[in-house]
């Protein structure tokens, strides 16, 4: 039997747990200021080096800087289409699917799932900075801080949208965008930093 627990109906408050080890459901849960300090620590360290100890120029350095804010952008975009909203087509997928994002959309005032947890994120981060260096060389160090910066941003963002009412200001057209993948039809609206690759990629919608 397949089970979408995608398509279960929104909760406004009250959480689940996700695994029955205590060890790894408390490993399943972060605050946000965890991962946000992790990465914009690690940009800094990493910015720092590009400037200090590589032969980059300062003008290549915010270039590359500024590309990896971008492709941050577009791998957020792909992610959340193709795998936290992957087809649940047999019961493997289904429950990767949940325990990756499924639980958010049935529960998505959890303000401890909104971030992957510190853990997974340390090892998934130092493997993607591992296949970035070997592409691009030092210029690695340069790239992956703005790549980094992405991630905290799309983090504070997707806070913000869970966490509090629509603010008068930027962040409400960035909250209104959410809540319609949310609340109106998780098949549009994937961007949550940004709406640029939903444009692109015709997935977006104002209204649902």
């Amino acid at each position: 039997m397949e089970i979408n627990a995608e398509k279960s109906r929104p909760k406004h408050s009250g959480t689940k747990p996700l695994f029955t080890n205590p060890g790894l459901e408390a490993l399943s849960r972060t605050h946000i200021a965890v991962p946000i300090s992790i990465y914009l620590l690690s940009s800094a360290g990493l910015g720092w080096y590009a400037f200090t100890h590589t032969a980059l120029q300062p003008i290549m350095i915010l270039g590359l800087f500024g590309l990896g804010i971008l492709v941050f952008t577009l791998v957020e975009y792909v992610t959340h289409r193709g795998i936290f909203h992957m087809d649940p087509t047999n019961a493997i997928k289904s429950r990767l699917q949940y325990t990756f994002h499924g639980i958010h959309h049935e529960y998505p005032k959890d303000q401890t799932r909104l971030a992957m947890p510190p853990a997974l994120a340390v090892l998934i981060g130092s493997s993607l900075f591992g296949v970035t260096f070997l592409l691009l060389g030092e210029a690695a160090y340069a790239f992956f801080p703005g790549f980094l910066v992405g991630y905290a941003g799309y983090l504070f963002v997707h806070f913000i949208v869970h966490a509090y009412q629509p603010p008068r200001n930027l962040f409400k057209w960035l909250w209104i965008n959410h809540a319609i993948h949310h609340y109106k039809d998780d098949t549009l609206n994937y961007g949550v930093s940004s709406p640029l690759w939903d444009y692109i990629f015709k997935t977006y919608s104002s209204n649902g």
